[in-house]
């Protein structure tokens, strides 16, 4: 006969003692910490010297009445409220810019991301043997210099250049694109969407190539059109890819300095001018405080287009 076996019970855990942790935590963890504060201490010192302490200092600046002559004087200046902002919206300069930024935002990033849009498509199923030397010449003006872009089309939109000599080919007479106050902000446009198509049609392409190739399939099998199926599925499933886009191009046609800047001065007759520009014309006249303003305004603006950008093109659950 056999023995029976003989099952021991499972040792009561709860009468061990408990094992705490020793006061003030592992030495060792303590160490690795401060070791790590240790090597991201350059980049904390960089960013709060040339990144949280402008902002601030700014902020600060444009609640009071700096100017250059208070340079040497820094306790002449004077706490103004917000006195700098109502003074901005009652200079009929700064409305202006105002509008004119809003116009050259509402006519340029829809014309942007439709053209990055349909040449990104085009790269994504057209093209595929020359895909990488066309991805090379639509990005080429993203990288070119805002001084050599501006040399070249200034060339085109002179009365006797290569635009108005093709329109005079069909019997149109062009304008004088850049001293004429109707048409210089629409040759900007232009300019500006030739110059920054480049990095959305790049994303728009990433995400063209994230779409399953399955539900193309099955939209042919079941007898939707090309369109149908790029409305139907391409387009929901690049929302997160429309928001991204967006929000980049909102960024970066709110603060449109450089064509103003370059090609134009802000004229002719002001209709040219920007936010960005009117801050910078604040400063070089030595009012850093309206400055200082003008700079928050367009933060201002930049924040809410993106917090409604958000809202419209997040994905659905």
């Amino acid at each position: 006969m056999t023995s029976p076996t003989v099952v021991k019970a499972p040792p009561d855990r709860a009468a061990e003692p408990r094992r705490t942790a020793p006061p003030g935590g592992a030495p060792g963890s303590v160490r690795r910490t401060l070791v790590a504060w240790a090597f991201c201490s350059p980049f904390i010192v960089l960013f709060a010297t040339f990144g949280v302490w402008p902002v601030f200092s700014s902020l600060s600046m444009s609640v009071t009445d700096i100017t250059s002559r208070d340079a040497r004087t820094p306790f002449s200046v004077n706490f103004v409220g917000l006195d700098n902002y109502t003074a901005l919206f009652g200079d009929p300069t700064f409305v202006r810019a105002v509008f004119n930024t809003l116009y050259f935002v509402a006519i340029g990033i829809p014309l942007t991301m439709v053209i990055a849009l349909s040449l990104a498509v085009a790269l994504n199923s057209g093209i595929q043997r020359a895909k990488g030397i066309f991805r090379v010449a639509y990005f080429a003006p993203v990288v070119t210099s805002i001084v050599a872009v501006a040399v070249v089309w200034r060339y085109l939109y002179q009365p006797d250049g290569m635009i108005n000599a093709a329109l005079a080919g069909i019997g149109i007479k062009g304008p004088d694109w850049l001293n004429d106050p109707d048409w210089s902000m629409p040759a900007l446009i232009l300019m500006a969407v030739w110059r920054h198509f480049g990095i959305p049609m790049v994303i728009f392409l990433a995400g063209l190539q994230s779409v399953p190739a399955e539900l193309h399939e099955a939209a042919r099998v079941d007898g939707a059109t090309r369109w149908r199926a790029f409305r139907s599925i391409t387009l929901p499933l690049l929302r997160p890819t429309t928001l991204v886009v967006a929000v980049l191009l909102s960024i970066s046609y709110l603060q449109f300095f450089e064509e103003p800047f370059v090609m134009t001065s802000g004229g002719p007759l002001d209709s040219t001018t920007s936010i960005s520009y009117y801050a910078y014309q604040q400063f070089g006249f030595g009012n850093y405080g309206m400055a200082s303003a003008a700079s928050y305004v367009l933060v201002t603006a930049i924040a809410l287009l993106s917090f409604v950008q958000f809202r419209i093109f997040r994905a659905k659950a």
